[in-house]
């Protein structure tokens, strides 16, 4: 079980904050056939990502729910995101090749994606009696006293001057 952290923390990342969610909706169960090729290509993708951390993926977050399946990721940069998306290199766009083709718009199962791009200074947490969690597990953490005690200082204090 992780170590639990006591006092009050919060997270910072050096630079923006990207969170990105992907994740897939299964309409049809039955159609096992069809989902499960899609779902047997993020693991692929998340472990390419994991061996290779040049490509800027910080942390992942698996979830679950009956019919739903995503992954909250936590990237250095939005371009290392997109370039990661784009490159016929790496596992990403053959997937998304096959979903288009074997898959397209036929409603047997969903895919989706949101972006969060926060420049910093744009993105505050706070964390006690909490294993390191969420962007605390992408970035470092610090005790949230001083210029960290507020969600406003931590914004205002993160925030490059004018």
């Amino acid at each position: 079980m992780a170590e639990i952290i006591h006092e009050r923390v919060c997270a910072e990342i050096d630079g923006d904050t990207v969170v990105f969610l992907i994740g897939m909706r299964i309409n049809k169960l039955w159609k096992v056939w069809r989902w499960l090729p899609v779902l047997v290509a993020m693991p692929r993708m998340l472990r390419e990502l994991a061996a290779h951390p040049e490509l800027g993926l910080l942390h992942t977050r698996p979830q679950f729910g009956l019919r739903n399946l995503w992954v909250i990721q936590y990237w250095r940069s939005a371009e290392h995101l997109r370039a990661y998306a784009q490159s016929a290199n790496q596992a990403h766009l053959p997937a998304w090749r096959a979903f288009n083709t074997k898959i397209g718009t036929n409603g047997d199962v969903g895919i989706w994606h949101e972006t969060y791009v926060a420049p910093i200074g744009h993105a505050e947490s706070v964390y006690v009696n909490m294993p390191r969690f969420g962007l605390g597990l992408a970035g470092n953490l610090f005790p949230a006293k001083g210029q960290r005690a507020t969600a406003a200082k931590r914004l205002t204090a993160l925030r490059p001057s004018p």
